[in-house]
Protein backbone atom coordinates (compact mmCIF):
# COMPACT_ATOMS: atom_id res chain seq x y z
CA UNK A 1 0.00 0.00 0.00
CA UNK A 2 1.59 3.05 -1.36
CA UNK A 3 0.55 6.48 -0.67
CA UNK A 4 1.19 9.12 -2.97
CA UNK A 5 2.65 10.92 -0.16
CA UNK A 6 5.44 8.20 0.01
CA UNK A 7 6.21 8.45 -3.80
CA UNK A 8 9.78 10.64 -4.72
CA UNK A 9 8.78 13.38 -7.70
CA UNK A 10 10.15 10.84 -10.45
CA UNK A 11 7.60 8.09 -9.30
CA UNK A 12 9.97 5.79 -7.55
CA UNK A 13 9.35 4.59 -3.98
CA UNK A 14 10.59 6.69 -1.16
CA UNK A 15 13.26 4.61 0.79
CA UNK A 16 10.85 4.79 3.83
CA UNK A 17 8.19 3.37 2.08
CA UNK A 18 10.14 0.55 0.10
CA UNK A 19 11.52 -0.21 3.93
CA UNK A 20 7.84 -0.65 5.15
CA UNK A 21 7.37 -3.12 1.91
CA UNK A 22 10.26 -4.77 2.48
CA UNK A 23 9.32 -5.29 6.74
CA UNK A 24 5.78 -6.28 6.04
CA UNK A 25 7.26 -9.13 3.21
CA UNK A 26 9.82 -10.28 6.05
CA UNK A 27 7.08 -10.56 8.85
CA UNK A 28 4.86 -12.46 6.32
CA UNK A 29 7.61 -15.10 5.47
CA UNK A 30 8.12 -15.24 8.98
CA UNK A 31 4.49 -15.89 10.24
CA UNK A 32 4.21 -18.28 7.59
CA UNK A 33 7.30 -20.17 8.17
CA UNK A 34 6.21 -20.51 12.22
CA UNK A 35 2.49 -21.45 11.27
CA UNK A 36 1.68 -24.78 12.83
CA UNK A 37 -1.85 -26.03 12.80
CA UNK A 38 -3.47 -29.50 14.84
CA UNK A 39 -2.19 -32.77 13.01
CA UNK A 40 1.06 -31.10 13.71
CA UNK A 41 0.25 -30.82 17.10
CA UNK A 42 -0.98 -34.32 17.34
CA UNK A 43 2.18 -35.01 15.87
CA UNK A 44 3.73 -33.12 18.53
CA UNK A 45 1.39 -34.86 21.37
CA UNK A 46 2.41 -38.37 20.16
CA UNK A 47 6.11 -37.81 20.35
CA UNK A 48 6.00 -36.15 23.46
CA UNK A 49 4.27 -39.29 24.91
CA UNK A 50 7.10 -41.71 23.30
CA UNK A 51 9.27 -39.65 25.12
CA UNK A 52 7.75 -39.90 28.12
CA UNK A 53 7.43 -43.80 27.88
CA UNK A 54 11.16 -44.10 27.14
CA UNK A 55 12.00 -41.97 30.04
CA UNK A 56 10.26 -43.84 32.09
CA UNK A 57 11.71 -47.10 30.81
CA UNK A 58 14.90 -45.79 31.54
CA UNK A 59 14.81 -43.25 34.82
CA UNK A 60 11.89 -44.48 36.37
CA UNK A 61 8.62 -42.84 37.02
CA UNK A 62 9.76 -39.11 39.12
CA UNK A 63 11.71 -37.64 35.73
CA UNK A 64 8.21 -38.60 33.85
CA UNK A 65 6.05 -36.86 36.31
CA UNK A 66 9.00 -33.73 36.30
CA UNK A 67 8.46 -33.79 32.22
CA UNK A 68 4.70 -34.14 32.16
CA UNK A 69 4.10 -31.33 34.63
CA UNK A 70 6.79 -29.33 32.91
CA UNK A 71 4.24 -29.75 29.74
CA UNK A 72 1.40 -29.64 31.55
CA UNK A 73 2.67 -26.09 33.32
CA UNK A 74 3.47 -24.74 29.83
CA UNK A 75 0.15 -25.35 28.66
CA UNK A 76 -1.67 -23.76 31.39
CA UNK A 77 0.13 -20.67 30.74
CA UNK A 78 -0.21 -21.24 27.14
CA UNK A 79 -3.99 -20.90 28.08
CA UNK A 80 -4.40 -18.51 30.84
CA UNK A 81 -2.63 -15.79 28.13
CA UNK A 82 -4.48 -17.22 25.65
CA UNK A 83 -7.72 -16.07 28.03
CA UNK A 84 -6.70 -13.16 28.86
CA UNK A 85 -5.87 -11.97 25.06
CA UNK A 86 -9.78 -12.64 24.64
CA UNK A 87 -9.57 -16.49 23.37
CA UNK A 88 -12.47 -18.25 25.08
CA UNK A 89 -13.93 -21.98 25.34
CA UNK A 90 -12.88 -24.22 23.15
CA UNK A 91 -10.76 -22.04 20.33
CA UNK A 92 -8.61 -21.11 23.53
CA UNK A 93 -7.76 -24.89 24.65
CA UNK A 94 -7.04 -25.68 21.10
CA UNK A 95 -4.95 -22.50 20.63
CA UNK A 96 -3.15 -23.41 23.89
CA UNK A 97 -3.03 -27.06 22.62
CA UNK A 98 -1.03 -26.00 19.65
CA UNK A 99 1.04 -23.66 21.53
CA UNK A 100 2.27 -26.57 23.56
CA UNK A 101 2.45 -29.31 20.93
CA UNK A 102 2.54 -27.65 17.33
CA UNK A 103 6.79 -28.20 17.62
CA UNK A 104 6.04 -30.79 15.84
CA UNK A 105 5.78 -29.60 12.40
CA UNK A 106 9.47 -29.74 12.41
CA UNK A 107 9.23 -33.52 13.10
Amino acid sequence: MNHDSEREIGGTESTSARYDRDIREECQSVRGALRTDLPAAHLGLAVTIIALLVVASFSGIRWTLIISAAFAAWFLLALAVIHLGSGRGWDAVRRAYIATFGWGNWI
